[in-house]
């Protein structure tokens, strides 16, 4: 079937094309009368108006765009739940893309949004990639990134307090007895797991305790069961294990206990993002939250701050995390 266009509404609706473009985007002075002879022509004829064709006009759009680096991941979902409903709220529809944690990814998804002419995107990604960022500059189009992004003109930057996360995660396995404490992270090269490795090692030095055992996983339940499988063969065996997001920490709980160990009477877990599946697993598990509803709006408040601004000067967002105590951690096993 051909598609139905403008014009074909504006013969129906006996008016010009104007006239129909002043209703659709309520612009303009169109009487009652001639209103409703264009949206009964709209309804009659099931018109969809092409917003690539409106966007190229106006050289702007409604449409924010949203990069996430997995959407398999828990963490996320609520994360785009909460920026699609304030985007929402602030009439903007929303596109999604996803990197697999890969720069080249993020670089062309990027690349789509911008041909697009999306109104802003929120990049909410442990990676990122200079010429990304050099393409939104000379966009001019109004960026905000999760822990990465350089603020400046046009761009701004979602910072959480991975280490006041980290400190208390730490200080609460010290209250419970623990000195045999070991860290597992993911890939050095995405910028959220170094801060956390970074913020244990640091804290770990700064109380004067032995930094334990550093172990890398991959984010995901599978490397938790690897991880886990190694932690079982440590001699001397650490009292408590801290896992970079809650997916590593129960691929871990999950292969001590198929190795017979009890969580936490042998060796206590605990996670980090505050997912979900926190609550619910077998024991229940001690996590940060790192406030994802929360990142999500504030996300796509700055988006729409930085385009609203006169001088589009980009600003850093704080968010600090806090402690959700579960059943995963116990006192230290002598």
């Amino acid at each position: 079937m051909k598609s139905v266009t403008i014009r074909d509404v504006a013969k129906a609706a006996g008016v010009s094309v104007a006239t129909v473009s002043y209703v659709l985007n309520n612009s303009g002075r169109v009487g009652r009368p001639t209103r409703r002879a264009v949206l009964s022509a709209v309804r009659s004829l099931d018109y969809v108006a092409n917003l690539n064709a409106r966007n190229l006009a106006k050289d702007a759009s409604q449409t924010l765009g949203m990069i996430v680096s997995d959407i398999e991941n828990p963490f996320f979902p609520e994360v785009i739940k909460s920026f699609e409903q304030r985007a929402r709220e602030q009439s903007y529809d929303v596109i999604l893309s996803d990197t697999n944690y890969d720069s080249a990814v993020l670089t062309e998804a990027a690349t789509r949004m911008l041909q697009q002419r999306v109104r802003g995107i929120s990049f909410v990604t442990s990676e990122v990639a200079l010429p990304t960022i050099r393409q939104i500059k000379a966009r001019q189009t109004p960026a905000v990134f999760l822990d990465v992004g350089p603020v400046q003109q046009y761009i701004s930057n979602v910072k959480i307090d991975y280490a006041h996360g980290i400190r208390a995660v730490i200080d609460h396995l010290i209250s419970l007895g623990h000195r045999r404490i070991s860290f597992v992270g993911a890939r050095n090269d995405l910028q959220s797991n170094a801060d956390r490795r970074d913020a244990y090692l640091r804290y770990m030095r700064e109380l004067g305790m032995k930094v334990g055992t550093v172990l890398e996983g991959n984010s995901h339940f599978d490397g938790g069961l690897a991880v886990g499988a190694a932690i079982c063969q440590l001699v001397p065996r650490p009292t408590a294990v801290i896992a970079n997001n809650d997916l590593t920490a129960i691929g871990i709980m999950k292969a001590l206990q198929s190795s017979g160990l009890n969580v936490p009477k042998h060796i206590s877990v605990t996670g980090f993002d505050c997912t979900q599946l926190a609550a619910y697993t077998t024991p229940s598990l001690t996590t940060v939250d790192l406030k994802r509803d929360l990142i999500g709006r504030t996300a796509a408040e700055a988006l729409h701050t930085l385009f609203s601004s006169p001088t589009h000067a980009g600003q850093e967002y704080p968010i600090i995390p806090n402690l959700i105590v579960g059943e995963s951690t116990g006192k230290a096993a002598r």
